[in-house]
């Protein structure tokens, strides 16, 4: 039997466990929203539903693979059964896999696993869940990119002077370009699909070396969230406004 949501706005983000997942849960939270926590490690997914719940979020667990299209249509079939629709949609999930990623040398499979997770992953989920983004009143899907998949950001030398990347930085320009066509075939539905550059993070995926806050680096997903009907689609932002391609 479906949940009685009160009205309340439900919103699913993968990989959010920790860092800019965990702080997008925590955004959506804070309005009063019923956030799902997905995540593939059944302890760190509960670990951070219970620390929600503590702040006063109401977080419930989803248990998800990205890269597993069971897992996938097993999140969806949850969220079914527990709401029978899904408002918003944050894909967040992503690895970057090695840093080691000359193109001349880097490991073929390396490059496979990454799109596998950072595209193939955001596809998988999108089209289980769509049918439950159909029935919302106000759907949002957002994807989680990066500066690092501008293609006009990459050929600037003075932005990023020294990075060569042959599998994470392509499978966000690789997001990018799927994310514009989900918005093309959606437009229809009143779905808004978006893309959020939260900025050089201090997370996991890039060893802590990054300058901002997961807080802040949520801030950018939760405005895109919350979009009005006649808000933006098809488009890259980060919290200052538009990027290049």
């Amino acid at each position: 039997m479906n949940e009685n949501t009160n009205g309340r706005t439900v919103a699913l983000v993968t990989g959010a466990n920790k860092g800019i997942g965990y702080e997008i849960a925590a955004g959506l939270g804070e309005l009063g929203w019923q956030v799902g926590v997905g995540a593939r490690d059944a302890q760190r997914r509960e670990d951070a539903v219970r620390t929600l719940r503590a702040c006063g979020v109401d977080a419930f667990g989803v248990p998800l693979d990205v890269a597993d299209d069971a897992s996938a249509t097993a999140a969806a079939k949850l969220l079914e059964e527990r709401f029978g629709r899904l408002d918003v949609l944050v894909n967040n999930a992503a690895v970057a896999g090695s840093w080691n990623q000359e193109p001349t040398t880097v490991d073929l499979e390396l490059v496979r696993q990454v799109v596998d997770t950072n595209v193939l992953g955001v596809m998988r989920v999108t089209n289980a869940v769509l049918p439950l983004l159909r029935r919302s009143a106000a759907p949002r899907i957002v994807n989680m990119s990066s500066g690092v998949g501008s293609l006009a950001l990459q050929s600037d030398r003075d932005e990023f002077a020294g990075l060569v990347s042959a599998a994470y930085a392509p499978s966000k320009t690789f997001l990018n370009a799927v994310t514009v066509q989900y918005a093309k075939a959606l437009s229809g539905d009143g779905i808004l699909v978006n893309l959020a550059c939260p900025g050089f993070c201090d997370t996991d995926l890039n060893g802590h070396r990054g300058t901002r806050t997961p807080a802040q680096g949520a801030v950018i997903a939760v405005r895109l969230a919350t979009l009005p009907a006649d808000g933006p689609t098809g488009r890259f932002f980060n919290e200052d406004g538009p990027l290049p391609w």
